[in-house]
């Protein structure tokens, strides 16, 4: 049983995190699913099964929160073998004009990129005994600026993020993917508005997650630029 892979993921309760959790488990993985609520969690772990996932209440910008849930799955599961970063989240947040937002840009760029920095720290140790994945969820505007926003420059340096630690990880056999999608159809959208364009699914996103998973481990998809046939960038 403990010779089984294990896949972890925040912001794991809804959109890309539950896709890919959905997958990872449909393709024999053990999930960590990490989320600062477990409501949302706890129901897909009913679906996914018990035996198979854990269920982890975690807020990304708290180090010691990140440093016991990965401690937890490392006792409960013996390993873990594939990380996705995919905590984050934006209310739009213009450097000009609107009302000023002091605690929400603290909170994003806490989550946005503080977050995966510290999940990386905390996980690459624990992934070089696999000889496993690190993968970061980006964005489009983090390869091509079409917003004006401090959302954008978070996914900036999410690029930034997966570049350096891929460089630093040579020779060690981990592979860094950073994944770009552009528009999908996710609760992201609940607190920003959302553009006039075609949209992806987050299983469009899940399945491309789970390509660059499957492949040898002489293989590292570095990069997956994702958008909706039809999205300007």
């Amino acid at each position: 049983m403990r010779k089984r892979k294990v896949f972890l993921i925040t912001g794991a309760s809804t959109g890309i995190g539950e896709a890919t959790a959905k997958l990872a488990a449909e393709a024999g993985y053990r999930v960590v699913l990490a989320a600062r609520s477990t409501g949302k969690l706890e129901a897909l772990q009913d679906r996914l099964g018990s035996d198979n996932t854990m269920v982890f209440a975690c807020d990304v910008s708290d180090w010691k929160a990140q440093e016991k849930m990965i401690n937890t799955a490392v006792e409960h599961f013996g390993r873990i073998d594939v990380v996705l970063a995919n905590a984050g989240f934006s209310k739009g947040s213009s450097f000009y004009g609107g009302e000023d937002k002091l605690d929400e840009w603290r909170e994003m760029v806490l989550t946005n990129v503080y977050g995966p920095a510290v999940t990386a720290r905390l996980c690459l140790p624990k992934l070089v005994k696999t000889g496993g994945h690190f993968l970061i969820t980006g964005s489009v505007v983090g390869h091509i600026t079409s917003i004006r926003n401090l959302y954008s420059a978070t996914k900036w340096a999410v690029t930034g993020i997966a570049q350096a630690i891929r460089n630093e990880m040579v020779g060690t056999g981990i592979r860094v993917t950073l994944i770009e999608p552009g528009v999908v159809d996710t609760p992201f959208w609940d607190t920003v508005p959302k553009p006039d364009t075609p949209e992806l699914l987050p299983d469009d996103v899940a399945r491309a997650v789970m390509y660059a998973v499957s492949q040898p481990p002489h293989v590292d998809v570095n990069q997956v630029l994702i958008r909706p046939t039809g999205q300007p960038h």
